[in-house]
């Protein structure tokens, strides 16, 4: 957080310097109107990606039991739940903040009969601590530089392409500003683009964290998430490409067996996780012997 705010202040710097001033704030209130959009509609706009549905306690009792639990035990409200029909096993949750969130299952993830009780459980402690820790709120924030670049270097683009219309030769120092304005957004919005990957994979981190602590059985919430990335093998290839634009969501990536750059990624590594999970279980072994 504190390189991605660096990063603003150097890049807003020369917004400053190098954007007419008359420009400048219809830029702001473009990338105000989006990050706002995707906060505060950031629980409708993905159940409807997604297509899930919202289920009530006597549509899905175990489901609500469970969730009903861990509110308990962790002390927060209970947010919304909901069902999305896709054969990958997976669990997400998304919205503003703790009384405006919703946690959705799939179907795959709600019928997979290797998993046991407690490893689902340990998905939606998982899924429930990025709604205690208001990582929906965290990630739009820092996605907001990138956001405000990208939105820089196609107006400037575009003002290259159609700025000189009609008016004869143009003025060579407004060209250069504006080539200095698309290159300087574009590494801008490479470098903002990843840091913010980065800091996903770190709160993904504390989410297993704070999930495995809540539930007291980090190796149930190892062993699920195990067995989850092993099942997306089995999965068609089709499900998996339409479930993999929505992997910063997901619990575990849904990966199509392309192999992905560790700096783009947007969850930590398997065996990361569970690395950390299993210094968690002999930890708390630690405190109670």
């Amino acid at each position: 957080m504190f390189l991605i705010g660096l990063l603003a202040v150097a890049f807003v710097a020369a917004l400053i310097a190098f954007v007419p001033p008359q420009s400048l704030p219809i830029v702001l209130v473009f990338a105000a109107l989006i990050l706002g959009a995707q906060f505060f509609f950031s629980d409708k706009i993905a159940t409807f990606a997604m297509g899930a549905k919202e289920v009530t306690p006597e549509q899905a009792p175990e489901l609500h039991a469970m969730v009903d639990r861990l509110c308990a035990m962790a002390n927060m409200p209970k947010p919304r739940v909901a069902i999305a029909e896709t054969p990958v096993p997976n669990a997400f949750a998304t919205g503003r903040n703790p009384n405006n969130a919703v946690i959705c299952v799939t179907t795959g993830l709600m019928r997979n009969r290797n998993l046991t009780n407690e490893e689902v459980e340990g998905v939606l402690a998982h899924e429930l601590s990025h709604v205690a820790h208001r990582d929906v709120l965290v990630i739009t924030i820092a996605s907001f530089l990138g956001i405000l670049a990208g939105l820089i270097a196609r107006m400037a683009f575009y003002a290259g392409i159609f700025g000189g219309g009609g008016r004869g030769r143009r003025d060579d120092n407004a060209a250069i500003a504006e080539l200095v304005i698309m290159l300087l957004s574009m590494v801008t919005y490479a470098i903002s683009f990843l840091l913010v990957r980065a800091l996903s994979r770190y709160r993904e981190l504390a989410a297993d964290r704070a999930g495995a602590h809540l539930t007291g059985n980090p190796m149930a919430l190892a062993s699920a998430l195990q067995k989850i990335t092993g099942d997306m093998g089995k999965i068609p290839q089709q499900d998996l490409r339409a479930a993999e634009p929505y992997n910063a969501f997901y619990f575990a990536p849904a990966l199509t067996g392309q192999s992905v750059m560790s700096l783009l990624a947007t969850h930590p590594s398997t065996e990361k996780r569970v690395e950390q999970l299993v210094k968690i279980s002999n930890e708390l072994g630690q405190i109670g012997s």
